[in-house]
């Protein structure tokens, strides 16, 4: 007897292949059929003619810090995912000596936009090397199967302490890195994660850890994972790392890459273009690259108070160090930081950055003082046109005048859609950068795969729903060595969603305060998903989270070839 039967469905099995009227039977976890006449079960679910698909794999999220008090991790399994890959980036919070784990905090709050309050509340910190995080995880539990990156600035500072902050390591720091990395892929780890990404800063602005790395040892590092033999490198790339550059480390190591963000970038539209061109060639030279894309228009709400977006800019260095401190407010009435700001903002040569065309969808959405009431809802671009003044100059005079908190709302990236779906479709692209579990204050894009669904499929028919399907689990876990997932077959893991095609998307944009010490985070809610299943556990149900749905999720520690 099956422990479960989903029937009356049209299934779709991740592969690629049509739809099917039938449904799915689960024992013991796994898939144990598909079809029609299933036979008897201790449970029967009727799906109503809805679909039932794979659950979706997130490759790119942030919940190193958040699954130590969230099992769940919030809100990804409501927007149908079930498998969440950490330690994107290479930002984690292990290893961590107890003498660093402020240091790590802090910069998880500043790079990824986490209430510093909400991590200082919430973390356990019941660990101290890789291995023992991963252990703390599985001891834990977790609602969604979780694969962890090996982050490069928490190995950084793990051997270095602040100096990793500071200078490029010695040769002997190096091989005590790389002892670490080793030990983390003996352990569990899906691979290696790191960024050169100039967006990518710290406490008071200076780059994260894995950007004062040097080739040598970014070399040693990733040939960890040709050593053992296993292992995916994710890296995202600056303007220093190059796709040629990246095409070497793969044939190095004889290992994938994954390359982060493939934005469609308005400051420079081609670059992507250029980049996927070139991950071609590497591609028919036998050396696997993959370019990891977005679903959505990349947005955030921010404030001149914490302003996450041009942290990019070097002459914004100094007034990220200045913040808190009434320093701060006098760069903005400093005419030379102005124009070193504008100046570089004119500049492409930093890949998904904050530039002038930025202001062409920034809004004003919230004022905190009501003296700017009827500033909400305009633009930017048009305030400062009425004003006679360059669109800097009046967001910095606006500050200066009482409005550091005023919220804009900015669409950044991804803003063209039909060069977005090339994207999208592209042969060497993955679906990705949803950042779950990052930027709280900012965004909440752990509903992209429903987006693909709603938005791609349904509103625009650009893709079928059978290839979107596709495109968010088997091709995803294919990518990443996850064994056994993605897929409805049988022998498979039974990791489903259940939703209706005809309403699947993400709802209404708000605010909620569900983290530690109250502090709030953006949330988009799902509409459309019935149900969503991890290893045959029932953990969403048509009303949303099930309370009682225990800790159903697998770490994943081991993976294909």
């Amino acid at each position: 007897m099956h422990d479960l039967v989903i029937e009356n469905a049209q299934v779709i099995d991740g592969l690629g292949g049509p739809a099917q009227d039938g449904g799915v039977a689960v024992k013991e976890g796994r898939i144990a059929a598909v079809g029609e006449d299933l036979g008897p079960a201790r449970e029967r679910v009727d799906a109503q003619g809805l679909v039932i698909a794979p659950g979706i794999i997130d490759l790119h999220t942030h919940y190193d810090a958040q699954l130590t008090w969230d099992a769940f991790a919030t809100p990804s399994p409501t927007n149908g995912v079930t498998t969440v890959v950490i330690g994107n980036c290479g930002f984690t919070i292990a290893p961590s000596k107890p003498e660093h784990r402020d240091l790590n905090a802090r910069n998880l709050a500043v790079v990824e936009g986490m209430p510093l309050e909400a991590l200082k509340a919430g973390i356990d910190w019941d660990f101290e090397s890789y291995p023992e995080y991963l252990d703390c995880l599985e001891r834990k539990g977790m609602v969604p199967n979780v694969a962890s990156f090996c982050g490069h600035s928490s190995v950084r500072v793990n051997v270095m302490g602040e100096d990793a902050m500071k200078r490029a390591a010695t040769p002997g720091e190096v091989g005590q890195m790389k002892k670490i990395v080793l030990e983390a892929l003996d352990a569990g780890a899906i691979g290696f994660g790191t960024s050169t990404l100039e967006q990518h800063n710290g406490i008071d602005g200076i780059p994260m850890p894995s950007r004062f790395a040097d080739e040598h040892e970014m070399m040693e590092l990733t040939g960890a994972l040709g050593e053992k033999g296993k292992g995916v490198f994710m890296l995202t790339k600056g303007m220093t790392s190059s796709v040629p550059w990246l095409e070497q480390i793969s044939e190095h190591t004889g290992r994938p890459v994954m390359i982060c963000a493939m934005f469609s970038d308005p400051n420079d539209p081609q670059r992507v273009d250029r980049e996927f061109d070139e991950i071609a060639e590497a591609r028919k030279r036998g050396h696997e690259l993959w370019g990891q894309v977005a679903s959505y228009p990349l947005g955030m709400e921010f404030s001149l108070a914490l302003p996450y977006p041009l942290h990019a800019l070097l002459a914004w260095r100094p007034a990220m160090e200045a913040v808190g401190t009434p320093r701060y407010l006098e760069f903005f009435a400093d005419k030379s930081f102005r124009e070193a700001v504008k100046a570089e903002a004119r500049t492409t040569s930093v890949p998904v950055r904050f530039s002038y065309h930025s202001f062409k969808l920034m809004r004003v959405q919230e004022v905190a003082d009501p003296k700017f009431a009827d500033l909400v809802g305009k633009l930017v671009i048009d305030l400062a046109k009425d004003a006679g003044k360059d669109p800097f100059d009046w967001w910095f005079d606006h500050a200066l005048d009482g409005g550091m908190d005023t919220m804009f709302d900015c669409k950044l990236f991804n803003i063209d859609e039909d060069h977005v779906h090339r994207l999208l479709v592209n042969p060497n692209a993955a679906l990705g950068l949803g950042d779950a579990g990052a930027h709280l204050s900012f965004l909440c894009d752990a509903g992209f795969g429903l987006h693909l669904l709603g938005h791609w499929v349904r509103e625009r028919g650009d893709l079928t729903l059978e290839r979107a399907v596709q495109m968010l689990t088997s091709r995803l876990a294919d990518a990443y060595r996850i064994p056994d997932r993605g897929r409805l077959v049988a022998g498979a893991h039974a990791d489903m969603m259940m939703f209706d095609p005809t309403t699947v998307g993400r709802g209404e944009k708000h605010h909620v305060s569900d983290l530690p010490a109250g502090a709030t985070r953006v949330d988009m809610p799902a509409t459309g998903v019935a149900g969503v299943w991890v290893n045959g556990k029932r953990v969403v149900n048509e009303n949303g989270r099930v309370a009682d749905c225990g800790r159903p999720g697998n770490l994943i520690r081991e993976f294909t070839a």
